[in-house]
C-alpha cells in the first residue's frame, strides 16, 4: 500500500467512501473487449467478401493482425495490462478454421481454436452474426429483404450463430450474449417502411424460434440511427427493437454511437431498464455520430458509468467495448479503451451515493450541486493505482512504455 493511496483511503473515508469496497467491485466487473479492433474489421474468413452494411476502419498504422494466432498474442498483451478478469466478444467472420463455409455453414466447430484459448485464460465469450462484407449483403438488406432466399440465407447463419453461442456458453461455463445486428435500410425515401419492418419482424422470429437454455446463452438485439448507405430509413430503429425486445423477453443493446448526437444514451439505462430486464451496452466514442473512436474518460462516459451503479444496473448490464481505429496501435486502443470504462466505474463506485440521493430527495438542488462539484477533486488516481498495483499492472510511464516495445514488435507486419 502506498503512501498516496493510505492518503486517498483517509480522503475518500471523510465522505463515508469505502475504498477497498469500491475496488471489490470494480475486480467483479467483466468486460467484453471487442476482437475487432485488432485487425480492423477485416475477419478471417478464406472465402472473399466485400465490405458493405456501413462498416469502415480508417488508416493503415503498421502491425494489424493478419490471422487468428497473431490476433490472439495482441489480446494476450492487452489483457496483460487490463486490471481484472475480462471477456472477448467475436463477430462470426472471425473463424479459425481451413474449411470454407458459407455463412449459412458455419458450426461450432469452425471456432475450436478460440474456444480452446478462452479455456486456457479462464475468460467467457460473446458473439456476434456478421450480416454484412458479404455478396447476399450488398443491398444493404438481409433479414428485411424482398427476397425470400437472401431472408432465408440470413436467417440460417443467425440459427446457426445462435447455436455456437449456446456451444461457447457450454464449454466454457460462462454464458454468451449473442448480439444481434443487422445494417437494414434505404438510401432515399422509401415509401413502405412497414413492409420492411414486417419482413424483418418474422425473420428475427424464425430465427430465435429455436431455443436454448438461458444459462448458456442470451440473445440480445441492437438498434442503428443510419449508416452509410442506409441515410434515410433504418429499418432495425431504437423503437423497433425496443418493442421487440420487450415482447420476446431479450437483452437490448444501447450502442453510444446509435442515436442522434444529441441523446444521452445515459438517460436511455433507467428508462428501458424498468421494461427490459437485461441491457447490452455497446461503449463507444462518437466524435461525428457514429465514428467508433477509442474512448475518453470524458464526461459521457463517467455519466454512463454513474448511471449504471447509480441505477442499481450493473448486475442486468452486460459492458461491452464498440470502436475501431487504424490510425493508431490497435493494442494500445484496446487497452487505454478499456481501462477508461474501469476508471470510469470506479469512480462512480467512489462516489457517496447514499449522501447524493438523500440530497436530491430533499430537493435541495444547491446541496447536490455543491456535493458534485467538490467531489471532483477527490484523489480518483491514487486508488487506481492501487487498483491496477494490487493486480500488477503499469501505469503511467511504465504503462506508455509497454505499449511502445510491444507496437514496434509487431510493426514489422507485413
Amino acid at each position: 500500500m502506498t503512501k498516496a493511496y493510505d492518503l486517498a483511503r483517509e480522503a475518500f473515508a471523510e465522505w463515508g467512501v469505502n475504498t477497498e469496497a469500491a475496488m471489490t467491485a470494480l475486480s467483479k466487473i467483466a468486460i467484453s473487449v471487442h476482437c475487432w479492433q485488432g485487425d480492423d474489421v477485416g475477419g478471417f474468413e478464406r472465402k472473399s467478401g466485400s465490405s458493405g452494411g456501413g462498416i469502415q476502419a480508417t488508416g493503415n498504422h503498421p502491425g494489424r493482425a493478419r490471422n487468428p494466432a497473431e490476433l490472439r498474442a495482441d489480446l494476450d498483451f492487452a489483457y496483460g495490462l487490463i486490471p481484472g478478469k475480462h471477456r472477448l466478444n467475436l463477430h462470426a467472420f472471425y473463424m479459425d478454421t481451413e474449411e470454407t463455409p458459407d455463412r449459412d455453414q458455419i458450426e461450432l466447430r469452425h471456432f475450436t481454436p478460440w474456444v480452446d484459448w478462452a479455456k486456457d485464460r479462464g475468460i467467457g465469450l460473446d458473439f456476434n452474426p456478421t450480416f454484412f462484407a458479404h455478396a447476399k449483403a450488398d443491398d444493404n438488406l438481409t433479414l428485411s429483404h424482398p427476397d425470400q432466399g437472401i431472408r432465408d440465407f440470413w436467417i440460417e447463419h443467425g440459427a446457426r450463430c445462435r447455436e455456437i453461442a449456446a456451444g461457447f456458453g457450454t464449454a466454457l461455463g460462462s454464458q454468451c450474449v449473442i448480439n444481434h445486428w443487422v445494417p437494414d435500410g434505404s438510401k432515399d425515401i422509401p415509401v413502405d417502411r412497414m413492409a420492411a419492418r414486417e419482413r424483418l419482424w418474422a425473420s428475427l422470429d424464425a430465427m430465435l424460434a429455436p431455443g436454448h437454455d438461458r444459462k448458456h446463452m442470451l440473445d440480445a438485439v441492437e438498434s442503428k440511427l443510419f449508416g452509410i448507405g442506409v441515410e434515410a430509413m433504418t429499418v432495425g430503429s431504437h423503437e423497433f427493437y425496443l418493442g421487440y425486445a420487450i415482447r420476446k423477453q431479450i437483452a437490448l443493446c444501447l450502442d453510444m454511437g446509435h442515436f442522434h448526437p444529441t441523446e444521452s444514451v445515459a438517460d436511455k439505462l433507467s428508462a428501458v431498464a424498468l421494461s427490459v430486464q437485461d441491457l447490452l451496452l455497446h461503449v463507444s466514442r462518437p466524435m461525428r455520430w457514429d465514428s467508433d473512436h477509442v474512448i475518453l474518460l470524458n464526461d459521457d462516459i463517467l455519466a454512463m458509468a454513474q448511471e449504471l451503479v447509480f441505477a442499481g444496473l450493473l448486475s442486468r448490464t452486460r459492458i461491452g467495448l464498440d470502436y475501431f481505429d487504424a490510425t493508431i496501435s490497435r493494442t494500445a486502443a484496446w487497452v487505454i479503451g478499456v481501462r477508461n470504462m474501469q476508471k470510469a466505474l470506479l469512480r462512480a463506485l467512489l462516489l457517496p451515493q447514499a449522501r447524493l440521493k438523500a440530497t436530491e430527495g430533499r430537493l435541495d438542488y444547491t446541496a447536490r450541486l455543491a456535493l458534485t462539484e467538490e467531489l471532483k477533486d477527490l484523489p480518483f488516481a491514487a486508488v487506481w493505482a492501487e487498483h491496477c498495483a494490487r493486480a500488477d499492472c503499469p501505469t503511467g510511464a511504465a504503462l506508455i512504455l509497454g505499449l511502445e516495445r510491444y507496437q514496434a514488435k509487431v510493426a514489422t507486419r507485413g
